[in-house]
């Protein structure tokens, strides 16, 4: 209260008026890739596809990060963040390398070796490759044993295969090794063919380096929140609402990061938009995947139940922008990003992300039929189809939950969409005192902007009351509520949900005959 100490006349302004809610932006997405240069593990704001050619360079042989990001920008996005990847054209300091014959046929590589450090240091390294002691020793096993810069690192009972128990070599020595990177020769070879002949090798430096993708673990995709590296790095970045990796699909084609790694990073992707709780992960399946395939991989090695991500079927084939042929295929998640974001400036966030044109799209890898998209999509699976006339479009709006209220994208981003905006724009309620007074304040606050929000068509209902409601008295704020500092706020919403299914019933009509209306 302020002092009067003599008469006057004293004016004063007293805060009687609301403190609007201002809406949350819905359309911001992270991408993590390999780029020609720029920044490393650092989360860079790119405004537009201009921007990123100026800071992270053209598109990259091997690469889908610029794929992406220009698809993005051409399916209506307008701001995102990218993290780069270790790797690109300019780091050509040349590394040591040495490819492994196998043990059947020597004429056969099947497993290079890359060492970490470029230059000298790197050409110092010797693997030696060691039969396991002992009668019963499966023939598919093997030792390696790294030396280099008076360091030893030894990895026992390695192997190429890829089932539950196996170790496999990719993710054994990827996530373990200090010294070099592996990565599988393709090969029509048996996993037991395939073991590398006994002996040491020597690695040797290359003239150059030109392949954009470094061997990198997927840990290190994953990267540390508090380094600001990887996907984790963005946690820094409050304005994000989608996350993609599109090279992590590069890593699994190029042999770098194994099935396994695939699905490591998916959960990460998963995990990090869950504990940010405001955005949203979209995947990409892997390439060359036929509908049944598909329907395998999501529900044995993808069997994800979140209601933060979806994953998107099949990739789609676009011009090849480095001109060296005619078309290529592409993961789709940063054209899917692009949607959401179109989808959301156009309509708004309540509306699904489909029946969309998928710009820049030429074809599909997969032409998919209804009958196999009745497969797919009770198990999440959205699917991408062609129609006669209609173009290439997105046909399907699910996440990739069980539970039958997250069901929709829609549903996700518009909760992700109001607890953000309710977040940002309350922060004035703290240390104010606990009262009815404050408590009618923030009735009247939330309700203007859920108003808004019904307003825009985002919420069920023909009244506000019926699409919403707002809950802030003394029966949810009791003594012992208060005694402890807070302020409970209750809120329910009833979102929109997309017409999925549209059910004509038709049926034979006797003109004149009685009816009942």
């Amino acid at each position: 209260m302020p002092e009067y100490l003599s008469p006057g006349v004293y004016v004063e302004e007293v805060d009687k008026g609301t403190k609007p809610i201002e809406g949350a932006g819905t359309a911001c997405a992270a991408f993590v890739g390999f780029a020609e240069r720029g920044p490393v593990n650092e989360p860079t704001f790119i405004p537009n596809w201009t921007e990123f050619t100026n800071t992270f360079g053209g598109f990259l042989e091997g690469s889908y990060l610029a794929n992406a990001v220009f698809g993005y920008f051409l399916n209506g996005g307008g701001r995102c963040y990218v993290t780069r990847l270790p790797g690109g054209a300019e780091e050509e300091e040349e590394k040591a390398k040495v490819a492994l014959p196998s043990h059947s046929q020597a004429s056969i590589e099947s497993l290079s070796i890359t060492a970490l450090e470029a230059g000298p240091a790197g050409g110092e390294i010797t693997v030696e490759v060691v039969k396991p002691e002992g009668e019963d020793v499966s023939e598919d096993l093997f030792n390696l044993i790294v030396r280099g810069g008076g360091a030893e690192e030894t990895f026992e009972n390695l192997s190429f295969g890829k089932a539950r128990g196996v170790r496999n070599v990719l993710d054994v020595v990827n996530k373990q090794s200090k010294l070099i990177r592996v990565a599988e020769q393709e090969s029509q070879l048996t996993i037991a063919e395939r073991a590398p002949n006994p002996g040491t090798y020597q690695l040797t430096v290359a003239e150059t380096t030109t392949t954009a993708l470094a061997p990198v673990s997927s840990d290190e995709i994953v990267g540390d929140a508090a380094e600001r590296t990887g996907l984790s790095g963005f946690e820094v970045a409050d304005d994000v609402t989608m996350v993609c990796v599109p090279d992590l699909m590069a890593l699994y084609q190029a042999g770098i990061i194994s099935m396994d790694g695939v699905k490591s990073v998916q959960l990460a992707m998963i995990a990090h938009c869950e504990n940010m709780k405001d955005r949203f992960a979209i995947l990409d399946c892997p390439p060359d995947l036929k509908p049944q395939q598909m329907k395998d991989w999501r529900m044995n090695e993808a069997g994800y139940d979140t209601k933060y991500g979806a994953v998107y079927y099949p990739w789609i084939r676009v011009a090849d922008p480095t001109g060296k042929k005619d078309s290529v295929l592409v993961p789709p998640s940063g054209y899917m990003a692009g949607i959401y974001a179109r989808s959301d400036n156009e309509r708004g966030v309540h509306k699904a992300p489909a029946n969309e044109v998928v710009r820049g799209a030429m074809a599909l890898e997969t032409q998919i039929t209804k009958g196999e998209q009745d497969i797919l999509n009770p198990i999440g699976v959205n699917c991408i189809r062609s129609f006669p006339g209609r173009g290439i479009r997105v046909w399907g709006a699910r996440t990739l939950s069980s539970d039958a209220s997250w069901r929709y994208i829609n549903v996700r981003r518009l909760f992700n969409f109001v607890e953000k905006s309710i977040q940002m724009g309350t922060q004035w309620i703290v240390f104010e005192p606990n009262d009815a007074d404050l408590w009618a304040r923030i009735r009247r606050d939330i309700t203007a902007f859920l108003s808004t929000v019904w307003g825009s068509g985002a919420l069920f209902g023909a009244t506000a009351s019926q699409a919403f409601y707002v809950k802030c008295d003394a029966e949810n704020n009791p003594p012992a509520t208060r005694d402890l500092g807070q302020v409970i706020i209750e809120i329910g919403m009833a979102p929109v949900k997309p017409a999925e299914f549209v059910i004509f019933r038709i049926s034979q009509w006797a003109s004149g005959s009685e009816t009942s209306e």
